[in-house]
């Protein structure tokens, strides 16, 4: 995500490298550059140029403090004028009404059908909510079939009626559905076409003004980029809708989408969709969005995907394992299984602070964990239990078991002791030692 976006803007930054100030002749050079970038990743022309000849009005005259250098000063600038320029502030979801009332609108292929069912399962997981569906695409079956396969997947009911074609009927059919079965949430998926038309437009506004949704919400691929703004404001006009969802920012997506549809319709984006496994959904955070197209990371979003996957009850039982030497594979292979629960790899190691420029070019693979747990599944419950009685002949019958070699079962083996010795000097406060074995432990 953003990847080449990021690349440019840390090429540009990189003209004030070595200056001991910021002049009027090196800021433009920059910003020349800066704006460059933005329409290389499909930002409006105008928004670039105005964005550009903000960050220059803001960085002539600034003085560089002495812990800084101007480089790290104009990225300040740069990073919270891209905040700025994508809402400043994160918006949830309105949930108002009973039932809250949630009006799905886009393009067909935008993902929408899939972003209802992420969004309902998102909404699930706040414990308090109790979600529905409704299937208003009279159009194509497929898309019903398409949102109960979606509903079955995340466990959410889905309310729908193959003999109604009227989809006003349909939706308020829904609404009430929900209310005579206690759902407090209703998610309305409408049709999309392949294109904007009058017909979508007068259809989508009737069913807004026969049910009053709460949130209207328009979904639209960021891999469409400047597309996908134009299709927004059209929507917009129309509709008013309350903000916006952007799927597929995982692909190999420029941006400008997700820099400039904030400007163009002035409403939030609210939701963005990460990948194709039903959780992969967050709150649009601006701020953090900036972090990650400057490379800076984004460790807070990483952290609250570990702490939505932490089980503090399971936490304690290893502890008492760690405690006690009694740590095992069957240990091993349920904190691999929380760190999948997180999303995909390569959205993990992008959020870290400079991991995309050291990574660039490398093709992280999502099942960078199946060669382990496939050794794992190969032993015996005694031999997760009890890693030590692991012999050269139950080694070979492992990695015959598993599909790997020898050499990969005894580099599992070698990880798995320094981290049960890394965890057990945590415990133990040993950290000058824990910092020493992680020196050796580098390749």
């Amino acid at each position: 995500m953003f990847d080449s976006l990021s690349e440019k803007l840390d090429k540009a930054m990189h003209v004030l490298r070595g200056h001991g100030q910021i002049t009027e002749i090196n800021v433009a050079e920059t910003t020349k550059e800066i704006r460059r970038a933005l329409l290389d990743a499909d930002v409006n022309f105008k928004i670039a140029k105005e964005f550009t000849n903000k960050v220059k009005e803001k960085a002539i005259g600034q003085n560089v403090l002495t812990t800084l250098q101007p480089g790290q000063l104009l990225t300040k600038i740069v990073k919270d004028e891209l905040t700025e320029l994508m809402g400043g502030e994160a918006e949830g979801v309105e949930l108002q009404g009973s039932p809250a009332v949630i009006l799905m609108s886009g393009l067909q292929g935008s993902g929408k059908t899939t972003f209802s069912g992420k969004l309902a399962n998102y909404l699930k997981s706040k414990k308090t909510k109790n979600p529905l569906l409704v299937a208003c695409d009279v159009y194509r079956p497929a898309a019903i079939d398409q949102l109960h396969v979606v509903g079955e997947q995340v466990g959410v009911a889905v309310y729908s009626d193959k003999e109604e074609k009227d989809p006003v009927k349909l939706a308020k059919a829904g609404v009430a559905h929900a209310r005579q079965n206690g759902h407090n949430v209703v998610i309305i998926d409408t049709a999309g076409r392949l294109a904007v038309d009058e017909q979508m437009m007068t259809e989508i506004a009737n069913i807004r003004d026969a049910v009053t949704p709460g949130e209207t919400l328009f979904v639209v691929d960021a891999m469409t980029g400047q597309d996908a703004v134009n299709t927004a404001k059209a929507f917009n006009d129309v509709l008013d809708f309350d903000g916006v969802v952007l799927t597929k920012l995982d692909g190999d997506t420029r941006g400008g989408a997700a820099i400039s549809i904030r400007s163009v319709v002035d409403k939030p984006i609210k939701f963005i969709g990460t990948g194709e496994k039903m959780d992969a959904i967050d709150v649009f955070y601006p701020s953090r969005m900036a972090d990650r197209i400057l490379g800076m990371g984004d460790v807070v979003s990483l952290v609250e995907r570990a702490q939505e996957q932490f089980d503090e009850e399971q936490a304690r039982k290893i502890q008492k394992k760690i405690a006690k030497n009694r740590f095992g594979f069957d240990d091993f292979l349920s904190q691999i299984q929380q760190i999948k629960k997180m999303g995909s790899m390569k959205d993990l190691i992008g959020m870290l602070p400079g991991a995309g420029k050291a990574l660039k070019g490398m093709d992280i693979d999502d099942d960078a964990f199946k060669h382990i747990e496939a050794i794992i599944h190969s032993m015996t419950p005694e031999e997760r239990s009890n890693p030590s009685i692991l012999d050269a002949r139950r080694k070979k019958r492992i990695a015959g078991g598993s599909g790997t070699s020898i050499q990969e079962v005894n580099q599992l083996l070698k990880q798995f002791n320094q981290m049960s010795k890394m965890m057990k000097m945590m415990q133990g406060g040993g950290g000058k030692k824990m910092m020493q074995m992680m020196q050796q432990m580098k390749p």
